[in-house]
């Protein structure tokens, strides 16, 4: 979870650099399509399992709502913001699965992995206290397109929530390549929309690597390790580690995009790595 999440912090430049040469939802779509693609390459080789219907419906939830859903709603937030706002409010997805993981998987955290998780929130809410939208100045131009990134933070994780119980059931390759098609079929209309709106791609250098990168690294590989770590992992517990995405987002936008380094990135990572120590270390359940 710790290795899927600094590899996912990563996307956030990547991503603000694509988007000034590929519209959102065109995006979004390649990501889906492309990684789809690779993990039936993959997958070629293992056996298709029989899965209930429910498991087919929450299935194809996480792919509407975890991929589609989410992919759109990210991209378009990060086109409208900037790579750092939108790694700081991915702290939105740990905190949505946290408060929805008792309701929905009836899955609590103990009391010190509740201390762990509350550490690791306010070191990313002292990320944020230099960026809250619509508080302080810096960010107030970026409002809508920080509003759009809390959806997709909460976008996101519904794709956990609803895999955690078909995960335990069956192999993360094959769950992770079906919501990909089942994103990818409910990106269509979508991309259709934007494409007949005139928005066209322009395939630089940079346009297509960080296209692929996004598809096959975070999409396609980074999904098929979460899976395989979500099918281990106690949701609440696996929020935790969410909040390592910001740290690395927020760092990645000083060192490659020049947006800027305070105090508080430095407060809030060193919360954010006690937190992880608290919940997570020696004589931890």
């Amino acid at each position: 979870m710790l290795g899927a999440n600094v590899v996912y912090g990563t996307s956030y430049v990547v991503a603000r650099v694509t988007l000034e040469s590929v519209p959102p939802a065109t995006l979004a779509l390649l990501r889906l399509v492309i990684a789809s693609l690779v993990l039936v390459l993959l997958s070629r080789s293992q056996r298709a399992e029989p899965l209930s219907r429910a498991d087919r419906r929450a299935i194809a939830w996480m792919g509407i709502l975890g991929f589609a859903a989410a992919y759109v709603c990210s991209n378009w937030g990060i086109a409208h913001s900037t790579a750092t706002n939108a790694a700081l409010l991915i702290t939105v997805e740990p905190l949505a699965m946290i408060l929805l993981s008792p309701w929905y998987l009836g899955e609590r955290l103990s009391r010190r992995g509740a201390v762990g998780a509350a550490l690791t929130i306010v070191g990313t809410v002292v990320l944020v206290v230099n960026g809250i939208p619509g508080v302080t100045e810096e960010l107030v131009p970026h409002w809508s397109g920080d509003l759009v990134l809390v959806l997709a933070a909460v976008a996101y994780a519904s794709y956990s929530l609803l895999g955690r119980r078909v995960l335990e059931r069956h192999a993360p390759l094959a769950v992770t390549t079906r919501s990909l098609m089942w994103g990818a079929a409910a990106l269509l209309p979508v991309a259709g929309l934007e494409w007949a709106s005139g928005a066209r791609p322009v395939w630089t250098a940079s346009a297509v690597t960080g296209t692929v990168y996004l598809a096959v690294v975070i999409t396609a590989l980074g999904y098929v390790v979460w899976n395989w770590a979500l099918a281990r992992v106690p949701a609440p517990r696996a929020a935790i580690f969410l909040n390592v995405q910001p740290i690395v987002g927020a760092l990645l936008g000083v060192m490659l995009l020049a947006e800027p380094f305070t105090v508080f990135t430095v407060l809030g990572g060193i919360l954010v790595v006690t937190g992880l120590a608290v919940a997570f270390g020696p004589g931890a359940r």
